[in-house]
């Protein structure tokens, strides 16, 4: 069963005047769908700060591995992954419905490109059932409210923020946000998240980046990713390089610049 809410206007306007972030991690990730200025963003990001590209693949090996952890060991079968992206290989509900055919997923996103995909997003089993929204991260109760048509929000739920959080500059409203999201949430849930980290090299290309006019994007520290699960019993191996959560044998090892994160559950 698929659904789709808040369906974008017909025509509405994608902006490729400036590079966006959501184009260049599908560039950086192999994809297509993205623009020539994403692409020179991207490479010239890429040629200050070569291992973003590995800090991609980092980050989806790691909500692979962080899904398959949910449904299989903390038996979630619904989730809310909010700040979606674009679609590529191992999106939450293949995953998922990989290991449970019968998980619900709310994807929620704002940006025009992503709507234009969303079919991508919804290719679910006949036992389970994706829902696309579109709203922004700001808005908490809308985000809740959505995905309560699909959800039973009365059971635990598995919130998926995954990379998303650079995109709130501002660290009390950052934390505001997961609080205001897990406060929806039944005991039980969990918290997936992940982040962009600071090193040398990806400040450096990150101010780039932010130079060109784009949506700018926070580096944070492994320390202030962690802040982002005060409250939670982490699930070890707690708040780690994400390399290093529950590493598959064939995994390469840390590297300078990966992101952090982890999984926590609600009390």
């Amino acid at each position: 069963m698929t659904r789709q809410a808040d369906r974008p206007e017909p025509g509405r306007r994608i902006d490729t005047s400036v590079p966006h972030s959501a184009r260049i991690w599908n560039h950086w990730l192999g994809g297509t769908d993205n623009y020539p200025v994403d692409r020179e963003a991207g490479d010239a990001y890429a040629a200050a700060f070569p291992a973003v590209r590995d800090v991609a693949r980092a980050s989806r090996g790691f909500l692979a591995r962080g899904v398959r952890y949910l449904v299989r060991e903390a038996g979630m079968n619904q989730f809310l992954d909010v700040g979606t992206g674009l679609p590529t290989v191992d999106n939450t509900h293949q995953v998922a419905q990989r290991h449970d055919p019968g998980a619900r997923v709310v994807y929620v996103d704002h940006d025009p490109l992503v709507l234009m995909h969303a079919e991508a997003l919804l290719s679910s089993t006949p036992e389970g059932a994706t829902q696309y929204v579109e709203a922004d991260l700001h808005d908490p109760h809308h985000i809740l409210a959505a995905a309560g048509d699909l959800l039973d929000l009365d059971r635990p739920v598995a919130l998926v923020l995954s990379d998303v959080l650079g995109h709130v500059p501002n660290d009390a409203e950052a934390r505001a946000a997961v609080d205001h999201l897990l406060a929806g949430l039944a005991p039980g849930s969990h918290l997936l998240l992940s982040h962009a980290v600071v090193s040398e090299g990806a400040s450096v290309a990150q101010q780039g980046y932010d130079d060109t006019g784009a949506v700018p994007y926070k580096l944070r520290t492994p320390e202030q990713v962690r802040t982002l699960f005060a409250g939670l019993d982490l699930v070890e191996p707690g708040v780690v390089p994400l390399t290093e959560w529950r590493p598959e044998s064939a995994m390469p090892a840390t590297f300078d610049g990966v992101g952090w994160g982890g999984i926590g559950r609600l009390r």
